[in-house]
């Protein structure tokens, strides 16, 4: 039996409201959208460019995994690798590894305390050169930019002739 995904549905909300649930409130948000916006696609969904001169849902979707590694590893204190090296060069492992690393990513930020959070860095190192960059440039940066990215994918699938399923509810985390 096929181990299920996270992200199919958003966790109970915490009880208390602090700088690590709501960073990791945010990462589930996004792996939510992200898990309803790729269930279900097809060869021709992720071919789908909008112009000749767009990137397809497939290019999309590598650089999604792109920014839930650097998501992933600033959870962890890593640099990472830019550009994006060993991305899934299949769909069903690509979705897989996203949606898993934003669940490790969700785990780790839940575990820190505040401190923690203050030091922590967003580093890339881009051919041995690094370059480190504050915690609240990974909400404005990554985060944000694969939430925005899910969204184009969202976008393109209906566009396709494939939209998400019926009864996803973003507000509420759920699927009726």
């Amino acid at each position: 039996m096929a181990q299920e995904l996270p992200f199919q549905s958003i966790p109970k909300a915490p009880t208390a409201m602090n700088s690590e649930n709501l960073l990791s409130r945010m990462i589930q948000g996004l792996g939510f959208r992200y898990y309803w916006a790729t269930e279900g696609l097809r060869p021709e969904d992720l071919a789908y460019k909008p112009s000749t001169s767009g990137q397809s849902s497939w290019e999309t979707l590598e650089h999604i995994y792109g920014l839930t590694e650097v998501i992933l590893n600033t959870a962890k204190g890593k640099a990472s690798l830019r550009p994006a090296e060993n991305i899934p060069e299949d769909f069903k492992t690509l979705r897989s590894k996203t949606l898993h690393y934003l669940d490790a990513a969700v785990a780790l930020f839940q575990s820190m305390k505040l401190e923690d959070l203050e030091k922590a860095k967003v580093i890339f190192d881009r051919r041995g050169k690094q370059s480190q960059f504050p915690l609240w440039n990974l909400i404005n940066g990554p985060i944000s930019d694969a939430l925005y990215h899910t969204g184009q994918v969202v976008s393109f699938r209906r566009s396709s002739g494939n939209p998400i399923p019926k009864g996803v509810n973003v507000f509420l985390g759920v699927k009726n």
